[in-house]
């Protein structure tokens, strides 16, 4: 059987945490979904119309974390540190069972999400994957951020720059090729933010839940948690993992080069809505042996024999 089939995990798993921007308490619980059922949130605290399927045009929020709303007004938030494990594991079927309304925070990573998937491991199907493959050039501008969307014909690379004025220890640049490259520090990269920023975020009602636990907090050229950076480049890895979690909100992996200065959330949101606005911008790939690019077979095969 193809590793290049769609996958989920071979059993339910459970966390209990917190919601960054809410503070509530949480219990998130992914459970194995057949083929081609893709990824589906399920608010258990509600009783009807409580699915949401992951959408870049059902983005109600973009602004501090990425939220998702259904047809019915029923919200989920901070999705992206889960979308980006299940993307970079290659996860394409799941159930997300929720007690609230947003994820939890955990460290502020991936890293627990990685790292319990890893652990159980995954059930493969006999239904091929599919990709969305870019054909065509595509920039969403907003003042000095910008993000572009470019052919690539056998990955995903991000390349992904951030520019603090008011703090230079957060201005990093990296690029990473999701497909080839290790990404353990990309998933390990936890969320951060300005001390003078805290009283803002908590007066306009967000990071209720936010602690040294779970975000870095840089004051000055200080970093306040006793846990210093995982790794050099943890500002822009960050970066790229929130970048990653809102692109496979288009339902599929991509293969492309993406490059970002300065983005978040809703610059990404914005790009992806302008790219898949237009079916000549891109086309929907079903993989089978006579098109797999050759970075998904490497990378799949290593892992498989791992």
């Amino acid at each position: 059987m193809s590793v290049l089939n769609q996958k989920t995990i071979k059993k339910k798993i459970s966390f209990n945490g917190t919601g960054l921007h809410s503070g509530k308490k949480v219990i998130m619980t992914l459970f194995p979904a057949p083929p081609n059922s893709g990824i589906i949130f399920k608010r258990s605290d509600l009783q009807i119309n409580n699915l949401i399927h992951p959408n870049v045009f059902n983005v109600s929020s973009a602004s501090y974390c990425t939220k998702l709303t259904n047809e019915y007004g029923v919200s989920v938030s901070t999705v992206e540190h889960l979308m980006a494990a299940l993307c970079g594991l290659g996860i394409d079927n799941l159930l997300v069972d929720l007690s609230s309304e947003e994820l939890p925070i955990m460290d502020g990573s991936s890293k627990n999400f990685v790292d319990a998937i890893k652990d159980i491991g995954f059930n493969i199907s006999d239904q091929p994957i599919r990709i969305i493959k870019i054909d065509k050039k595509i920039t969403y501008k907003d003042g000095e951020k910008f993000i572009s969307f470019e052919p690539n014909k056998i990955s995903l690379e991000i390349d992904f720059e951030i520019k603090y004025k008011q703090n230079s220890i957060l201005n990093q640049k990296n690029k990473k090729n999701i497909y080839m490259d290790n990404l353990t520090d990309i998933y390990n990269s936890r969320t951060f933010c300005l001390f003078e920023d805290v009283e803002k975020l908590k007066k306009m009602g967000l990071a209720q839940g936010g602690s040294l636990d779970n975000a870095i907090v840089v004051k000055g050229n200080e970093i306040l948690n006793e846990e210093k950076l995982r790794n050099s480049n943890e500002f822009v890895n960050h970066k790229i993992l929130d970048c990653l979690g809102d692109i496979y909100l288009a339902g599929y992996r991509m293969v492309g080069k993406i490059t970002s200065s300065q983005g978040g959330h809703n610059v990404t949101n914005q790009g992806l809505r302008d790219l898949l606005s237009n079916n000549e911008n891109y086309s929907i790939i079903e993989l089978k042996e006579k098109n797999i690019p050759h970075s998904f077979l490497i990378k799949n095969t290593l892992k498989s024999s791992a």
